[in-house]
């Protein structure tokens, strides 16, 4: 991967609003990493923890043909584009057949929507991302099939083998769903189906062996036959209603019976589940029940985007429970997702600087990142789903370069100003944060697996962990505050240090002091600078 490095360089360089901007964008020397300050070499571990993914929606990243639906094509177009900028891995929202723009009520498992392109063109995608070392994980949507689906089609007739593959009653039970809403609905056939997320997506019924068979084998299917790397479980808390609508045991059982069929036919094949609730409840899919190699982190998103008030203290709390809760860091991060407010719509004031804070605290905790495309330029976009959803902004040409045709969707009509294009090369970019914090994480063990320690702060509005990976150590500083901190200090009680550090900024060539380890592998009263600006971020490797 090229790694850039800012041409002109503020003490937290394009981390702060402030950092100096060349008249004319140019790509920065190939070096992010001061020679003398050399990673330690990865430790070995599952291959997703040292990913950094990039979700993508196929019908808005980049249309190859011109007819203003993204496409595999498109995505191959763009795999040196997410290979510079560092990405491991790619998760493709849905790809199968569906009559909905956006994919999540499926018509066949077993195929591609046709919009994007054919099976070859998929596979195609498949071989040109492994030959850059990229993963590809797809969206698999257990709970539900589309109501057009031959499947219910076929359960709508006397005597069909597939009746019992969906959840019937004779009468309307008038039973609402998980979260209040209406779960019942009448058919053609004059009973009453059970559909949680809308009628046109009736629930599969996981108490029918056929059913949990047949979801192994559709793993099976794009596992050997297809060749992707994993799947990413839709809404994973409803697939079984048992003793509780959401999160019964009945559902984890099933869970764990589907993971295991996985594991058995391709151990590597990474999964990642959409558990949207709380960590305690999270993390009984991964660390608890072994169901899943990971679930999405939606505490600390919530935390992340609630820092428009500063509330460093709810922040830091859910980044001390996420280090409890998840020993092996199979947590999945991420700031916001295809169902959510873009980031830039999340922030009130100073979006720019907290874009930049943002992507720090994701690319420096503990777990796996996950990028939403667009993200890394600054798209913005809030509900309805499909404003979400708008089309990648490649450049300033009509269209955002996303197309030569008419979009699907109308792109963003910010799209002259914030593109890939007019960011790249840009040291004060958003785009050029990403690159320099993904490259960073990619060489450096400690921010991938490394332990976390959490520090304490003499400030309520600074926030200071340690990663820590065999002989390497990096301190990690935050300012959430929109003004400069000063006249602060840090402590961590206990950690994994020994005697004095020489301490260097990954970020710059900062001039800072050694660190002197306490007895208990901690520290005391260190202060690397006497000011960090308004929302500053510092990435401190100590070596011996």
């Amino acid at each position: 991967m090229q790694k850039r490095k800012a041409a002109c360089m503020s003490l937290v360089i394009i981390l702060a609003l402030a950092a100096c901007t060349p008249a004319t964008p140019t790509p920065a020397p190939p070096t992010a990493v001061p020679p003398t300050l050399t990673p330690t070499p990865a430790p070995s571990g599952p291959w997703w923890n040292e990913t950094v993914f990039y979700e993508i929606f196929v019908r808005s990243f980049y249309d190859s043909d011109g007819d203003g639906i993204g496409d595999f094509n498109g995505i191959t177009a763009k795999l040196d584009y997410l290979q510079e900028l560092g990405i491991g891995g790619l998760w493709l929202m849905p790809i199968h057949p569906s009559p909905s723009y956006h994919g999540y009520d499926v018509t066949d498992y077993y195929a591609v929507n046709p919009d994007y392109g054919t099976l070859e063109d998929f596979e195609r995608l498949l071989e040109e991302a492994h030959q850059r070392d990229m993963r590809v994980i797809i969206d698999l949507v257990l709970n539900h099939t589309s109501a057009r689906h031959p499947w219910f089609q076929s359960a709508l007739m006397p005597g069909s083998p597939y009746h019992d593959w969906y959840v019937w009653s004779e009468t309307d039970p008038g039973t609402p769903g998980p979260w209040g809403q209406t779960a019942w609905y009448r058919a053609g056939n004059g009973q009453y189906y059970y559909a949680i997320f809308w009628d046109q997506m009736p629930d599969l019924n996981y108490a029918n062996p056929d059913v949990r068979e047949e979801a192994k084998k559709i793993a099976a299917f794009w596992l050997e036959d297809v060749g992707v790397d994993g799947f990413r479980l839709d809404a994973v808390r409803y697939l079984v209603e048992g003793d509780r609508l959401a999160d019964s045991d009945a559902n984890h059982s099933f869970l764990a019976e589907w993971g295991a069929s996985v594991r058995s036919l391709d151990p590597q094949a990474f999964t990642v589940g959409e558990a949207w609730t709380d960590n305690p409840n999270v993390k009984e899919y991964v660390t608890t029940n072994t169901e899943l190699d990971s679930a999405f982190n939606f505490d600390l998103s919530a935390a992340i985007t609630g820092l428009n008030a500063g509330n460093v203290a709810t922040f830091r709390f859910v980044l001390q429970t996420t280090i409890r809760d998840f020993p092996e860091q199979d947590n999945a991060n991420f700031l916001t997702n295809h169902d959510m407010p873009r980031l830039m719509n999340a922030f009130v004031t100073d979006k720019d600087q907290r874009a930049r804070l943002a992507a720090a605290i994701l690319l420096t905790a503990p777990g796996i990142p996950f990028i939403y495309y667009g993200e890394e330029i600054g798209m913005s976009g809030t509900k309805p789903d499909e404003f979400i959803r708008t089309p990648m902004q490649w450049d300033a040409t009509e269209g955002a370069g996303f197309t030569g045709g008419i979009p699907w969707q109308a792109v963003n009509a910010d799209y002259p100003q914030v593109n890939v294009a007019a960011q790249t090369g840009d040291s004060a970019s958003l785009l050029e944060t990403y690159r320099t914090l993904i490259g960073l994480r990619n060489a450096h063990p400690a921010l991938s697996r490394g332990q976390t320690f959490m520090a304490d702060s003499s400030s309520s509005k600074l926030v200071a962990f340690l990663r820590s990976s065999g002989d390497e150590n990096l301190l990690i500083l935050l300012n959430i505050a929109d003004n400069p901190m000063t006249h602060y200090s840090l402590t961590l009680a206990s950690g994994s240090l020994s005697g004095t550090y020489n301490a260097a900024s990954l970020l710059d060539d900062a001039a800072l002091p050694p660190l002197t380890a306490n007895t208990n592998g901690g520290f005391d009263a260190y202060t690397p600078l006497p000011e960090i600006p308004p929302y500053g971020v510092l990435i401190i490797q100590l070596t011996r």
